[in-house]
């Protein structure tokens, strides 16, 4: 299992390129930020940054949408690193979440995705594809390489996934949802006459590394809520079907309205409706044991990759158990 660690580009750039430095030395393998440029500063700026001050660390968004951009900048974007630093890029993508909701805009459609995946791709590793109904490619990409991964929940999103993407985000550590999502990507990927195995698999959850649950548990709260976006979406979509697992959706019945001013923070009013039981559940909790026992279980399910969002309050030392406790043992 390869590890990642997911920040926000907040102000100074320089804490971001720091910390990933730090994340490389403890043995992270990916640097991920999110993207949402009124609430943090631009990603793609900073990982010029972090990669000029790392080795080997591959960087990119968790995640980037297909609006925010015109497709053939994200590309030029992700090809201009890779020529720079030799292919150390990964784009991470999803409908749009709060990049588009505090803009007032909706999320992508399905449909705008898997196309703007595949413009994304095809640009960005030099080859010709038709864009605003005109023959485009960049001329100066040289043997570019670049992964999409692609963040689903839904069952019309996982299919996507399967059929297109190189890689599965699901943004929860849940062992069953784990476990119903990457068996649902699993089957649309034969479905589509994919290898299964050749989807990198990734979860994304905050971690914290610690013996105090209570106060760990109000840290983390705010990724239930994060979460809850995307669920009220399924929700609306589905209804209580049966479609989507009710260990998926039933928390939210409470939920009112969210604030995206403190969006990813610990201490987010709008995520009170957020139990306990999903913070456990949803999250990584508890001494550096705990950790080693959640992700042991996640890889027996399939996960390749963990992706650690550190916003809390103790950062660096979950960083720091996580290279000198964690990491080694899984």
């Amino acid at each position: 299992m390869d590890f990642g660690v997911v920040l926000q580009t907040d102000p100074p750039a320089r804490d971001v390129v720091a910390g990933m430095r730090a994340a490389e030395d403890s043995g992270f393998r990916y640097g991920w930020t999110f993207d949402s440029c009124v609430l943090w500063q631009e990603p793609f700026v900073i990982y010029s940054q972090v990669l000029a001050a790392t080795s080997s660390l591959v960087v990119g968004p968790m995640v980037t949408n297909p609006s925010t951009r015109d497709w053939s900048v994200t590309a030029s974007l992700f090809a201009t690193l890779n020529d720079m630093f030799g292919n150390r890029t990964v784009c991470g993508i999803g409908r749009g979440d709060s990049a588009r909701r505090v803009i007032g805009r909706k999320p992508a459609s399905l449909d705008t995705l898997g196309r703007a995946m595949a413009v994304i791709k095809e640009l960005a590793e030099g080859r010709e594809v038709e864009h605003h109904g005109t023959p485009v490619r960049i001329p100066w990409v040289r043997d570019g390489k670049l992964e999409v991964w692609m963040a689903a929940y839904g069952p019309k999103a996982l299919k996507l996934v399967g059929e297109q993407a190189d890689g599965f985000i699901l943004q929860t550590a849940d062992p069953d949802i784990a476990r119903w999502t990457i068996g649902s990507v699993r089957e649309a990927a034969e479905a589509a006459g994919r290898d299964p195995a050749s989807i990198t698999m990734c979860v994304a959850a905050p971690a914290y590394v610690g013996d105090d649950l209570p106060h760990q548990r109000d840290q983390l709260r705010w990724f239930g809520g994060m979460v809850g976006n995307h669920v009220a979406d399924l929700v609306a979509r589905y209804g209580d079907s049966g479609v989507v697992p009710r260990a998926l959706t039933d928390y939210i019945r409470d939920r009112e309205g969210y604030d995206y001013a403190h969006h990813g923070k610990a201490g987010n009013r709008s995520t009170d409706f957020v139990p306990d039981s999903i913070v456990d559940r949803f999250c990584l909790l508890g001494p550096a044991s705990a950790h080693v026992e959640r992700l042991a279980e996640l890889k027996e399910i399939g996960v390749d990759n963990f992706a650690l969002y550190l916003m809390h309050d103790q950062k660096d030392k979950t960083l720091a158990a996580y290279g000198d406790e964690v990491i080694g043992r899984v």
